[in-house]
């Protein structure tokens, strides 16, 4: 068994198409063939000189690597890792068969390999050294440092995984230096903050983003409302939003979002808000569209963004337990 890394496109624009279509995919959609019949990765080489005549020879030759390795490497019964841009979390599935050029398929994502896709887990499900290399600047590419393999079919069993080997300076230097500190943010956060303190952080944005709460819940059962907050003096203003924090690490399912709905008209609420650290499952997001205008989702990602972006209006007191540093660094371009 293999594991690979396949993304679905820079900005996740394929990730929903990989997972609701059962597939591992690549774009380079203006190679509009099926590979299988290249021979050769000189020979393919030789079709993408001719496809992309405006890119430089290493870019070509970069390329070609990673999707001869795609069509030719990845094979029936490999695991595949997909980190996921719309939502925090990291996909893993089974390979369950051979390269297919798939003209049913949208036009950006002909090229695929059919995949059981067997858990999405949020990133501090994973070691930091695991992330690296799920960080690395690569459409394609064989995962294998630190005994990755076992460790994620382990972490695919639910059994504790054991580190032999900690994160290596080189890892980090091949990775998305963001992504690498908004990884150790999130693990921060899942230790300082469990539980109901989760809901403390959340109170702290709200503040921040000019909120007046009027009522959070205290531990234990809370009817389903941890936070009721609003605009003005005393939080009476619109828009009168109703929170829900859920701190486990598993995925929120339909059901809570459902919930979260009734809760509106009961509190007399205009929106809504659901957090989940352990982020939400496929059928709860594709609800959640329907609901785009009335209730927003916050998985692990997205509350680390909300909190980075207000970070300087958060109390004193959460940024002594959170503290952080704003810094600058060269972007490295992508190829």
């Amino acid at each position: 068994m293999t594991l690979w890394l396949v993304r679905a496109g820079r900005h996740g624009e394929r990730e929903q198409v990989a997972l609701q279509h059962g597939v591992a995919l690549i774009g380079w959609h203006e190679l509009d063939f099926d590979l299988s019949r290249v021979g050769s990765r000189d020979e393919l080489k030789s079709e993408m000189a001719k496809v992309y005549a405006a890119k430089t020879e290493r870019t070509i030759n970069n390329w070609a690597t990673q999707v001869w390795t795609f069509v030719k490497e990845i094979q029936k019964g490999d695991l595949v890792v997909l980190p996921l841009k719309v939502q925090s979390g990291i996909a893993i599935g089974r390979v369950t068969g051979g390269y297919e050029y798939r003209k049913d398929m949208p036009s950006d994502a002909h090229h695929v390999h059919p995949v059981e896709w067997l858990k999405t887990l949020p990133r501090t499900a994973f070691d930091q050294d695991l992330l690296y290399s799920f960080g690395a600047y690569m459409t394609v590419c064989q995962v294998q440092r630190n005994d990755a393999e076992r460790r994620v079919q382990t972490i695919l069993e639910g059994k504790k995984v054991v580190v032999a080997k900690g994160p290596q300076p080189e890892e980090m230097a091949e990775s998305d230096i963001e992504q690498i500190a908004h990884d150790e943010i999130a693990k921060y956060i899942s230790q300082k903050f469990k539980g109901h303190d989760l809901a403390t952080l959340v109170e702290a944005i709200l503040q921040a983003q000019g909120y007046k709460v009027t009522e959070r819940s205290k531990p234990g059962p809370d009817g389903g409302v941890d936070i009721l907050a609003g605009r003005g003096q005393f939080g009476f203003d619109s828009p009168k939003i109703c929170v829900q924090v859920k701190s486990q690490d598993s995925a929120l399912d339909v059901t809570a979002l459902r919930s979260l709905k009734g809760l509106l008209q009961d509190f007399g609420a205009d929106n809504g808000l659901l957090v989940s650290w352990g982020g939400f499952t496929g059928k709860l997001l594709d609800e959640a569209r329907r609901s785009f205008f009335n209730i927003r989702l916050w998985d692990q990602g997205r509350l680390v963004d909300a909190l980075l972006e207000n970070y300087e209006r958060v109390p004193d007191e959460v940024q002594a337990e959170l503290p952080l540093k704003r810094i600058w660094t060269l972007v490295r371009e992508e190829e």
